[in-house]
């Protein structure tokens, strides 16, 4: 083999060496930050039954829309 030929092998793994860790790196980046996910707190509004309020600007956009 010419040193053409092993020079050329050498960036060719280069490459997919790196495009194989730059993935690894991103799967493990997910997979951390998806970890750390923090749960939902209810609504105090939505609790009291405060939460959707049919008002004549709704009311409007309902006519308007025909819904």
């Amino acid at each position: 083999m010419s040193k053409k030929a092993a020079a050329k092998l050498g960036r060719r793994d280069f490459f997919r060496k790196a495009g194989l860790g730059a993935g690894v790196a991103g799967a493990a980046a997910v997979g951390l930050s998806a970890s750390k996910g923090n749960a939902a707190v209810p609504d105090k509004a939505a609790a009291k039954g405060e939460g959707y309020r049919e008002t004549e600007h709704v009311k409007k956009f309902y006519e308007l829309a025909k819904f």
